[in-house]
Order: structure tokens, then sequence, then C-alpha cells
């Protein structure tokens, strides 16, 4: 993690010795895709898309192969819009296990290399060369090499970035697509990097792309530019993590492959498959959620001390709130119950909602010893966590559907929905690598 405000004289800072870093970031091109593409040979000179569920109305491409591409089609795109752009497109929904399996197919061909290899998802991962005497063009050599490697061994293309920090590197990545390897160094970044528009910069959003632009910051250039101090006035510390990324400051570390950074938070969120259109509605959604959380905060050991809800509305209006816990709990009646006060405290029914998130932070090891309340019934506490632990051993045997809250079964839509299996999985942040 970074410390702000940050000023750098000059570039000795990112030297390995008498050398820079040597950095590569690979991205696997249209991954989930071209895996369906590799295990369904009949389909792979077709335009393909993996689609989302829509009966639980995450009816939106989440990926396409280049025919797909061609004719338009962009992630994010709803299903209808993707068929009249694309004529004959064969829709397969996702299949997280096979592309977790050539994930790691791609990552044991990376630790031949170097045992700092750092995830950014399913499809993406830094890695770091650096040794004595590497240079970065001999790290641009390496990136040729597993390039063709990954294409021969795996059959999957990869876009690859070489630079001497991590950013510059995901930015080399993303600059030419697909089956590319871009250098990026001290002598090239102004005229490569700079020219970019600010949203191809990591953690620059829409939301926060719109604020720049009003004051006249559309590159990433301009992001270097700017004083620290306007863009920490703007966005908080957020503007200055921004300079730090635009001017190539970046010195995080690629975390070893085998490093497992400490989880502080676990939620889930799930897009409901009909309109939330009142509390009872809403009530077992998060009761829903609440349970997974439960029994995932259980399963790595843990209480939460504070609730947090994420709500989205049909004008896909989004806010987060949260509260502390007055006792931390791993109890689904207790994570349940806060996130329900929460709700009823701020939401205002102006919409009917969409989806909904429950996640639970401050973690605290469930092994650390509480104080006793004389508020609570403590027995009846003791048999709640005795029976949950009961039900997760049924689950484990028997799987997540033998046994459900009665309550789920007055509305089936919502009661058959599996929080756990169907949420989509997501690039891991950047800022906290290994969170659950």
């Amino acid at each position: 993690m970074h410390d702000f405000p940050v000023q750098y004289r000059n570039i000795s800072s990112y030297l390995w010795g008498d050398s820079l870093r040597v950095i590569l970031h690979s991205d696997l091109n249209a991954f989930y895709a071209s895996v369906e593409c590799l295990h369904q040979l009949d389909i792979r000179h077709k335009p393909v898309a993996v689609c989302g569920h829509q009966e639980l109305r995450h009816g939106i491409v989440l990926a396409k192969n280049q025919l797909a591409k061609q004719y338009g089609v962009k992630t994010g795109n709803a299903i209808w819009q993707a068929r009249q752009k694309a004529p004959g497109l064969v829709e397969v929904p996702p299949n997280f296990p096979l592309y977790m399996k050539f994930s790691q197919l791609v990552r044991n061909i990376y630790l031949q290399y170097t045992p700092h290899v750092e995830s950014f998802g399913l499809d993406e991962a830094w890695l770091d060369l650096t040794q004595p005497g590497m240079t970065l063009e001999q790290g641009r050599i390496i990136a040729e090499e597993l390039r063709r490697r990954v294409k021969e061994e795996i059959g999957l293309t990869v876009s690859i970035g070489v630079s001497w920090n991590k950013i510059f590197a995901k930015l080399g990545s993303d600059y030419q697509k697909p089956d590319a390897v871009t250098l990026i160094t001290p002598e090239n970044y102004r005229s490569l990097v700079w020219p970019l528009p600010a949203s191809d910069l990591l953690y620059v959003g829409p939301a926060t792309g719109k604020k720049l632009a009003r004051y006249g910051i559309t590159t990433i250039g301009g992001i270097a530019s700017t004083k620290p101090a306007l863009l920490h006035a703007w966005l908080k510390k957020w503007g200055l993590y921004l300079h730090t990324f635009a001017n190539g400051w970046d010195k995080s570390p690629v975390q070893p492959a085998d490093s497992v950074a400490p989880i502080q938070s676990i939620g889930n969120s799930i897009t409901a498959p009909h309109d939330l259109e009142n509390e009872d509605d809403v009530k077992l959604t998060l009761y829903m959620l609440s349970e997974s959380v439960a029994a995932r905060l259980r399963s790595h050991g843990f209480r939460c001390q504070t609730v947090q809800i994420s709500i989205r509305d049909t004008g896909l209006g989004w806010f987060s709130r949260q509260q502390r816990l007055s006792r931390s709990s791993n109890l689904s009646g207790e994570i349940a119950d806060a996130a329900m006060a929460l709700f009823c405290r701020h939401y205002d029914w102006q919409r009917p909602v969409r989806s909904l998130g429950v996640r639970g932070c401050d973690l605290v090891p469930d092994t650390e010893p509480e104080q006793i309340s004389v508020f609570l019934d403590e027995q009846q506490r003791r048999k709640q966590q005795a029976l949950e632990h009961a039900m997760d051993d049924l689950r484990t045997r028997f799987g997540d559907a033998v046994i459900k809250r009665g309550v789920l079964l007055t509305d089936p839509a919502i009661g058959l929905v599996n929080p756990k299996d169907d949420h989509t999985i997501h690039p891991v942040g950047y800022f906290a690598h290994g969170v659950s």
C-alpha cells in the first residue's frame, strides 16, 4: 500500500539493485469464450457469447469470441442486443469450474519462470521476473516466449504488457489485443501511456471519469500533470492513487503465488429473479444472502463486527450502508436482522429493488474471547450456533439445497437461488488481494 502524499525525485525508487524491476501483466484474450471454443470444437468457427442466466436476470454477455466481436457484440450487451448484431450467435452458459481448470493450466506455465505470480481474476496475472542483470528488453523476449507457449500448449491466446511497475504492465496488456506483447519503458511511456483516455487507467470508472472530465482532464497524461493537491480535493485519497499510477510511480510488489492475503470481508450479492416490490420480498432475499455470508464466515473461522448492505434499484441507482454490531457474529439470523434494519432505515421505496448485497466486515477470529452480555440469552445463542454448524455439515455432505429456511418457500423464484453458486466470479481487488 502506498504512503501519501507521494513525491519522488528520480527513478531510483524503482530500481532493484542497478536495474529496473521487470513486471509482466498477462491477459488471456476473450477467456471464457475461448475456453468454450476449445471445449466444443463444433462452435469454434461461429460467433460465440458466454451469457448469464436469463431467468435469473443475468441475461447479459459475459464474454465473446473474436468473431462475435467483429459483429459488434460487446461484453455487457443484453442477449437480445447480441442476437441482433450477430446472426447465428451461439450462446453458452458460463462454466466456471472449466475456466478455473484452464486458468490453472496457464498459471502452471507462468510458475516455470517465477514464483511471483499474482492472479487478478481468472484470466489475468502479474509476473515479476526481476533478477540481477534482467532488463526490460529481456522481459519482452520472455513475454514473447510465454505468448507462444500458451498458444501452442493450451490453445489460448494472450496479450502481455512489460514494464517496470504493475500499473503500466497492465496498460501494456490492454494496448494491443489479441495475441500481442507491448513494452512500456521509462523512455516511451509518455508517448504510449499519457495520450490514452483517462478511463484506461486502473480504477478510473465512469463516475471518476466524468468528474475528471468536468475539470478538463480526459487523458492519463492529464492526470499525471495535475497537482496532487487538486486531485486530492476532487477525489480524496483516490486522486493521489491515480496520480501515482499515471506517473509510473506504483511500487506495489507482485505477490508470491503461494501467498494468501488476510481476508478482510466476506459477502454475497445477487440480482433478484424479479423486482423486489415490498419489505417481505427484501426480507426473503436478505435472509438468503445472510445465510450464505454466515456460513462462509464460519467456514473461514471468523465473526464479523460490522454488517454492510448494498442496494441497486430498477433505475440502476446504487448505494451502500453499514452498521456496527453490538457483538461480533457469524449467525445468519443476527446478520440478517442487522441487514434488514439497515434497509428499512435507509431505503425510501421510490423504485423497486433490482439487486441486494450483504457483507460481513471488520472480521475477528471466532476463537477470540468475547464478553458475555447480560442482555442476551447466552444459552439460546449457543443452541443457535450448534444448529447452524449442524446445517453446515449437512450442506457439505448433501449439497446446499438439502435444507432451507421455511420462509424461502413463500417465494419459489427467490428460494431457488443459490447465492453461493450463482454469484458472478469477479476479479480480486488490486488493493485487497485475496479478499473473499
